[in-house]
């Protein structure tokens, strides 16, 4: 099942548009909150149904309670930056205060505007509280999987070493355009990742190239802490970042990340 969220509720994506549909909750963070699950949205009643192009998506989850992300997760970009891949996850938060949704700008940051960088990721959704899960029954766990954007500053990043404050300028990270649960991927452990800026192919990829795969960082983080429905990570980003040769974006850059079988995550940049 693929669901977004919009500005008029919660949704369903069909062959023929959105099926609005008629419950209680604003987004689908909220039903993960309340239920553990999506599987109460099987059966709702439907509002209405409108064309994909008539509708304002938002985040899936516009304010998750955490937003889990992995550095270094690529052997591709591992070789790119000339770094063995780590031992353990490179972990580090984002504020969600940063999350924003399909087709809303990236804003450059007055006090770092000229060293921005995308990072297009393949990001999942918690469904359930998981704590000191073990990996084969992590993805179990799992509510749904859409893209990311993990708009960095590489200047803040290297001057501070401070990872969370270099990716949580507002803006700084775009969710969605839509959840699709784990049952629609043949094999949820090799989906295809692709980002484009200004229409040409940067990063081109598949989450069987991770040093850690999804049921990997779930145990891994669970062991540390409980994994809350609605929390998001964020799982790496593969070859092909801007920082390796200096194409930072700039106003009017636009980004497109698109994972496999998600709704095109797409966003301009603007000062």
């Amino acid at each position: 099942m693929q669901y977004v969220t919009t500005h008029a509720g919660i949704g369903r994506l069909e062959d023929d548009g959105v099926t609005v549909l008629d419950v209680p909750w604003p987004d689908l963070g909220a039903v993960l909150a309340e239920h553990e699950s999506l599987g109460v949205l099987d059966a709702a009643p439907v509002r209405h149904r409108a064309p994909l192009e008539k509708v304002v998506l938002r985040a899936p989850v516009p304010r998750p309670g955490k937003v889990w992300a992995i550095g270094l997760n690529y052997r591709s970009h591992a070789d790119e930056t000339g770094r063995e891949p780590p031992a353990v996850p490179m972990v580090f938060v984002k504020v969600t205060s940063s999350v924003v949704a399909d087709r809303v700008p990236v804003l450059l940051p007055a006090v770092a505007p000229d060293q921005v960088d995308y990072e297009g990721e393949v990001a999942i959704v918690i469904g359930r509280r998981a704590t000191s899960v073990v990996e084969a029954a992590a993805w179990s766990y799992v509510a749904g999987i859409t893209a990311c954007n993990d708009v960095t500053a590489r200047d803040v990043q290297r001057d501070t070493g401070n990872f969370g404050l270099a990716k949580s300028f507002d803006t700084f990270t775009p969710l969605g355009g839509s959840l699709v649960t784990v049952d629609e991927y043949d094999d949820p452990d090799d989906i295809g990742l692709t980002t484009r800026v200004d229409g040409e192919i940067r990063q081109d990829s598949r989450t069987h190239d991770l040093v850690f795969p999804v049921p990997a960082l779930i145990a891994y983080l669970s062991r540390h802490t409980t994994l809350e429905p609605g929390d998001v990570i964020s799982t790496g980003t593969p070859a092909g970042v801007g920082v390796v040769d200096g194409r930072f974006l700039r106003p009017g850059s636009v980004v497109d990340v698109r994972v496999e079988r998600v709704l095109p995550l797409v966003n301009e940049v603007t000062d």
